[in-house]
């Protein structure tokens, strides 16, 4: 049986000064530069699904 966390690996291309900046925030923050991204992803997702719900309020 599959575990809930299972992680999904997919092929990211970024500009080398994009690679570059996100590997010094996520040094900045003792992450991985992995790390950091998902970091990232799951904070646009929260403040995405934040303001749909203030949507949906109005």
């Amino acid at each position: 049986m599959e575990e809930k966390n299972t992680k999904k690996q997919i092929p990211l291309r970024i500009s080398e000064k994009l690679y570059e900046e996100l590997s010094a925030w996520a040094e900045e923050e003792f992450r991985s530069l992995n790390g950091q991204i998902e970091y990232l992803l799951h904070e646009c997702v929260r403040i995405r699904k934040k303001g749909a719900d203030k949507e949906k309020d109005k």
